[in-house]
């Protein structure tokens, strides 16, 4: 199955932030003013889908369900490769009433063609979709994120679903509680990253892979405005409003950036890579045989 970019999201009918299960999320604030709110909620999100349209994806948009404000973060859902999709199992209860209605949303992709296949992970395997699994397509494999939210052996389940390596990183800090908070791999062969979210055994694996010309290092304030939170199709380069540090480093190294304001969706503790999800991402191998 070969498929054009194609990049899902769920719109922000019922996204608001009610409680909090991670540092930046701040219900005070929302609750200020929740009207306004959710109208700057529903601009961003329209914002961000021009901004991945102009990046040169085609977006598919779902909604989400009642009582579940965080379906707005489709990367959560699952991960998806050579179009076969495992869906999440979330840690936190205030999670789990999103599985339901994410099995629908995938069953539906998948009789339309734009998915092959739907797997669920087994009782007690906390994994949290694509934030915490992340296709290298330049290394071929996965990296997985693993602590906060998702559990070690589910760096295994994704290898055994998908058939490649995965190399497992252990998160250090709750403010890094997935993976794709703090890492980004990008279409050149660089990874960007945040240091301080990652044991020190995880940042040997990861220097072990990736050259140093190759490692941008971010720094504090650009984890704070959620610029390694990004979205990458070639040199295009979808992110929340980001820092002079990172759009100078990667402006230098050829990447054109697509910058939004997400701001009502950092204050759940998301940027432009939580509110997607690729559903096209294929394997060298996959190409291959697509191409026989």
């Amino acid at each position: 199955m070969t498929l054009r970019p194609t990049i899902l999201l769920v719109a922000p009918t019922f996204y608001d932030v009610s409680y909090s299960i991670n540092p930046w999320m701040d219900p005070a604030t929302w609750a200020r003013d929740p009207r306004g709110m959710h109208r700057h909620a529903r601009a961003s999100f329209e914002a961000l889908r021009q901004a991945l349209e102009a990046a040169g994806f085609a977006v598919e948009v779902s909604e989400g369900a009642p009582g579940q404000p965080d379906m707005v973060f489709p990367a959560n859902a699952a991960v998806v490769l050579d179009g076969k999709a495992v869906l999440a199992r979330f840690r936190y209860p205030q999670r789990r009433g999103e599985e339901a209605p994410f099995a629908a949303i995938f069953e539906g992709l998948r009789a339309r063609g734009l998915i092959d296949s739907v797997i669920t992970l087994p009782e007690g395997c906390y994994q949290e979709g694509a934030g915490d699994c992340i296709w290298d397509a330049q290394r071929g494999h996965f990296w997985a994120g693993f602590g906060p939210r998702s559990s070690r052996e589910a760096a295994d389940a994704m290898s055994q679903h998908f058939g490649h390596d995965v190399v497992a990183l252990e998160l250090a800090t709750e403010q890094s509680y997935h993976l794709d908070v703090c890492f980004c791999p990008l279409a050149g062969g660089e990874v960007l990253y945040y240091p301080p979210a990652f044991t020190e055994a995880a940042l040997g694996a990861l220097r072990a892979r990736v050259p140093a010309p190759l490692r941008i290092e971010a720094a504090e304030d650009d984890l704070r405005h959620f610029s390694v939170n990004a979205v990458n199709l070639d040199d295009q380069v979808v992110m929340t409003r980001t820092t002079p540090h990172l759009r100078a480093e990667l402006g230098r190294r050829g990447y054109r950036l697509h910058e939004v304001d997400l701001s009502p969706y950092m204050l759940s503790g998301g940027g432009a890579y939580c509110m997607t999800l690729r559903l096209d991402r294929a394997s060298a191998a996959a190409r291959r045989a697509d191409a026989a």
